[in-house]
């Protein structure tokens, strides 16, 4: 079992550096108008009845985009941690239009707010618990570490997810209950699920080279003891069977 540990280990490095890749192809959706990140946003509306905005709009971590004859979004300058909040200054300025479930509630705002902070957390403990892997390929350690490295990944990712999925699956419902067609991001959405389950199977595969490891120890131990304990029980059988020899010989001497 010795040689199974660094390949748990590989295995979880394989799915967390997959689930690393997943997680920044989405937070860069939106950030410029280069091919696949101008492919990748959160939730599509049709809002050519809003004064001021496109046609159709895409929200991303970074603006609202338009969407060209092509389909593709494009992209103006960015901002980190681009709310979701329509009748505000930060998105189209105006209440014409816009459903009345955003009009007077920071709720959207803050969800939107906190997916930024949380995705950036959860980025630096996924990238630790990378990095701690090539310990976990050789040492029981280095398994343990980047497990918790990597359950602590998991829980900002599984927040950051449900935020995601509550504020954009709640607006898209608004704007379609009121005439206007919308549609969350297939791609961001499967991009981020998709990551918090390759999270899970890289810290399962951690944990299991580390149990490995554990046992392997044990057994190892237990063996050494009981190699220690022979040898002097052997030992003694030895000195004992050699003084009696010695006195059967003095006796036969001074027969002699």
């Amino acid at each position: 079992m010795a040689a199974g540990r660094p390949i748990f280990g590989l295995l979880a490095m394989f799915f967390m550096s997959g689930a690393i890749l997943l997680i920044f192809l989405t937070l860069l959706g939106g950030a410029n108008n280069a091919t696949p990140l101008n492919n990748i946003w959160f939730l599509q509306v049709h809002t050519g009845n809003i004064p001021g905005a496109p046609a159709v709009s895409r929200w991303t971590f970074w603006n609202i985009c338009r969407v060209d004859n092509h389909g593709k979004s494009r992209c103006g300058s960015s901002h980190p941690a681009y709310p979701l909040d329509p009748p505000s200054h930060r998105n189209f300025k105006t209440k014409t239009n816009i459903p009345h479930e955003f009009i007077g509630t920071n709720h959207y705002f803050l969800m939107t707010r906190f997916m930024f902070a949380f995705i950036i957390i959860d980025l630096f403990f996924a990238v630790l618990a990378l990095f701690t892997g090539l310990l976990a390929l050789c040492t029981r350690i280095g398994a343990f570490i980047s497990c918790l490295l990597g359950w602590i990944a998991w829980v900002f990712q599984a927040i950051t997810t449900s935020l995601m999925t509550a504020a954009y699956v709640k607006a898209r419902n608004h704007f379609n209950n009121n005439h206007q067609r919308a549609r969350v991001g297939a791609k961001a959405f499967g991009f981020m699920w998709a990551a918090l389950t390759c999270m899970i199977l890289a810290n399962i595969f951690y944990c299991i080279g580390g149990i490995t490891g554990r046992r392997e120890g044990y057994t190892g131990r237990e063996t050494r003891r009981r190699g220690f304990f022979g040898p002097r029980r052997n030992a003694s059988t030895r000195s004992r069977g050699s003084f009696a020899n010695d006195m059967a010989a003095s006796r036969k001497e001074s027969y002699a």
